[in-house]
């Protein structure tokens, strides 16, 4: 079953770190990420951009496209992980040693996902 592990935190706070603390943030993920790709379970990977670069496209009031993720959260979405496991638990371990590599709160969304257009996306 694949499962999308959605990285949620307070932009502002990943936004200010340092290039040397962030290197240090991505080795201490990309630690976590080696043991499920090692094992063949670890789908693709994605950092977003800063929510300043985003545009949202909102059916409700007419129509229109708006600057922003407008979430109404406090946290935003930063980027996601896709892991090919067998069990919901199996994911929720995987998203814990994530948060336990990083120092920041955050939070991690765990979620069933199904492709309606897989193999579309060329690189």
């Amino acid at each position: 079953m694949l499962y999308a592990i959605l990285c949620y935190d307070h932009e502002a706070v990943v936004g200010s770190w340092t290039k040397e603390e962030d290197d240090t943030v991505m080795a201490k993920l990309g630690v976590v990420q080696e043991k499920m790709a090692a094992k063949g379970r670890l789908g693709p990977v994605a950092r977003l951009a800063r929510t300043t670069e985003a545009k949202t496209f909102k059916r409700s009031g007419g129509a229109m496209v708006v600057d922003g993720p407008f979430a109404e959260t406090k946290e935003q979405l930063l980027g996601f992980f896709i892991v090919d496991v067998e069990t919901i638990e199996e994911a929720v371990e995987f998203a814990k040693e994530l948060g336990r590599a990083k120092e920041s709160e955050g939070s991690y969304e765990i979620r069933p996902l199904t492709f309606f257009a897989p193999n579309t996306l060329s690189t």
